[in-house]
């Protein structure tokens, strides 16, 4: 068995966390660097992270840092400072965290992020969504060393993954997130062994992926199918997209394609029982919903408890 290596773990959101699990079982986790606790919730309450939660949980023997930022002085000494007891300098390993990393404290580190594109495709903070947003049939996991412009590293590995037309973001999240503890063992190990084979991005290949807002959450349905599809399944389930359905405020969770067609005017439910909705140009099937304040269900066991009026048109809006 490889000897373990001390390590050193910035993140914040939940994708990092079958990462951070991993770590902790083949290496020795000597710190976790987080975002600090915010409100949350409709109370309110004082909250940690995805990942503060889980390490003050699981980490016992690990300093849980949650500095407001990374570059003020006392903090890159103490982060600096961590696994100082012995092993050689600890690996950073850093995932979601929401913070850029200055150059006084990467300074003769091996430092690495996991990002969830196939870059140079999708720098940015919303890879996942612009990827199925984009129509895009394949995606992944790119490691990376850290640079100053963001997302710009050199890449060190890559794994793959097909987008299927009906996947959500919610559910590429998690998968991703489940393919990146084995791409990330295996940089460290090839660091290690001196097997890593550094690749520059191609910077004309470039594509942004910019972070998304409430009022991103609105599908254009006089564009194509495809795209109606895209759109609703990249953003669900944040920030989601919403319609008003015989006068009821309904989220779209899943979209599907139909293979149908239909003249009537775009964001006309055709087809009440499937869930069929015209486009632009063709139609989709509107697979998951979930009414206002309800649970989620499929469309079809929505449109059974209510009076759906013959080509009843959706009106658009935010979730």
């Amino acid at each position: 068995m490889a000897q373990a290596r001390p390590i050193v773990f910035f993140g914040s959101g939940a994708f990092g966390l079958p990462t951070l699990r991993a770590l902790a079982l083949a290496h020795r986790v000597v710190g976790v660097v987080t975002q600090p606790d915010k409100p949350a919730g409709r109370g309110g309450a004082i909250t940690p992270t995805p990942i503060g939660a889980w390490a003050q949980e699981y980490l016992s023997g690990a300093p849980v840092l949650k500095p407001p930022k990374c570059s003020a002085p006392d903090v890159v000494a103490q982060i600096r400072s961590l696994g100082a007891d012995g092993g050689g300098p600890p690996a950073f390993v850093v995932i979601a965290f929401g913070q850029k990393l200055p150059r006084s404290l990467l300074h003769g580190r091996f430092a690495i992020n996991l990002h969830a594109s196939l870059l140079p495709r999708w720098r940015g903070a919303a890879p996942i969504n612009a990827a199925i947003v984009a129509g895009d049939r394949e995606t992944g996991n790119s490691v990376i060393t850290l640079a100053e412009k963001m997302d710009a590293g050199l890449v060190l590995g890559q794994t793959r993954r097909p987008i299927p037309p009906d996947m959500t973001a919610g559910e590429l999240h998690d998968l991703l997130a489940s393919d990146g503890p084995e791409l990330v063992l295996r940089t460290i190990a090839q660091e290690r062994d001196g097997t890593l084979e550094p690749a520059t991005q191609d910077e004309e290949l470039v594509t942004l992926a910019p972070k998304l807002s409430k009022g991103d959450g609105q599908v254009d349905w006089g564009a194509d199918a495809d795209a109606c599809r895209a759109r609703i399944n990249g953003l669900s389930p944040w920030p989601g997209v919403a319609a008003d359905i015989g006068g009821e405020r309904v989220k779209l969770l899943r979209a599907g394609p139909s293979g149908a067609r239909s003249d009537a005017p775009p964001g006309t439910l055709v087809d009440a029982p499937r869930g069929l909705v015209a486009c632009g140009r063709g139609v989709i099937e509107i697979v998951d919903v979930q009414p206002a304040g309800k649970r989620a269900m499929r469309f079809a066991e929505f449109a059974r408890g209510r009076a759906l009026a013959p080509h009843t048109v959706l009106l658009g809006g935010t979730a």
